[in-house]
């Protein structure tokens, strides 16, 4: 993730919308600089026509099709932008696994392509994660003819019945904090981060504390926990004084896990303890659906085995 605070000191003088004065604060002078937005970005452009293998079908030679790519901080991670062809109308969407993606033939198919682990898309670049054991070099090609043979198809990036997300949608129910909280995600913190490949939701606001769930190439990427408490925490709890914290989390689940585990109730100090406790469950709970699984498979084999033994002694 990206340096927030040239971003946000910029939008703020713009926009006029807090005093002027303001951008003196420390707020604003010591945020980390993971990365410069002041140099520019590598891009690859890449030109087609593309033949080889892809998931549409065989071998063919299809009309010329360019895509620029473009790194991110995650080393992880490539945003990949079709030229002349939008994504999303508008917002975003991150498909962590194929069950995440139903809703989406573009996601599906770009993580059934092997080494591919996490889709993201945006308005104009579709942001991929790769698994950390394959190299970009032996997938890039594969998710370039991808892009360019689903674009020439004409299949919808979206399926007809599917909702775009508006987690920063201000609601008539919410608190005065809640609104100045989502109002300073969706215009001075979300449009650097969905610069660099990712985004954040907002989950809630519980007991001081802000959760957000990291998507894209945020989700993983080495610098994004430093980002979030010298970058987004910094900044809600310098505009909204009843911010005491902000904490991301993996998953919805998770989030409703840690409330529940709270009673409802979190403070900026257990949010940590918290996190780790619901996350350490989460690990808990997938290494005992492993074993179980292991368990099963042998009983299995077993009954596979006695079935054979039995016929062939009916056999003799």
């Amino acid at each position: 993730m990206a340096s927030l605070g040239r971003v946000f000191s910029t939008s703020l003088r713009r926009s006029g919308t807090f005093p002027a004065s303001a951008l003196s604060s420390s707020a604003f002078q010591t945020l980390p600089l993971s990365r410069s937005l002041l140099q520019p970005q590598p891009h690859i452009s890449t030109p087609f026509p593309f033949t080889g293998t892809s998931a549409l079908g065989p071998q063919r030679t299809i009309r010329t099709f360019m895509v620029n790519t473009e790194e991110t901080p995650n080393p992880d991670s490539l945003k990949f932008m079709p030229n002349g062809q939008q994504v999303l109308p508008q917002g975003t969407m991150d498909f962590p696994d194929l069950q995440a993606a139903k809703v989406s033939p573009l996601a599906t198919l770009l993580l059934k392509q092997e080494g591919v682990k996490r889709v993201f898309l945006a308005e104009t670049y579709i942001s991929i994660t790769k698994q950390e054991d394959f190299e970009w070099d032996m997938i890039r090609t594969i998710i370039f003819g991808t892009l360019s043979e689903f674009y020439a198809s004409g299949n919808p990036v979206l399926l007809s019945d599917s909702d775009i997300p508006n987690d920063t949608a201000i609601l008539d129910s919410d608190s005065e904090e809640v609104a100045m909280i989502k109002e300073l995600l969706d215009t001075r913190i979300r449009p650097a981060v969905q610069d660099d490949g990712g985004d954040i939701t907002y989950l809630g606001f519980v007991d001081g504390v802000v959760f957000l769930l990291m998507q894209g190439s945020c989700s993983g990427c080495p610098s994004s926990s430093v980002t979030l408490k010298n970058g987004i925490e910094r900044m809600l709890m310098h505009w909204v004084p009843q911010v005491q914290g902000v904490m991301a989390v993996e998953s919805r689940e998770e989030f409703d896990a840690i409330v529940e585990a709270a009673g409802g109730s979190v403070d900026a100090a257990s949010a940590d303890d918290l996190v780790t406790r619901a996350q350490n469950q989460s690990k808990l709970l997938s290494a005992s659906e492993q074993a179980l699984n292991v368990l099963e498979d042998k009983i299995r084999e077993k009954k596979a085995a006695d079935a054979l033994a039995a016929s062939t002694t009916q056999k003799k």
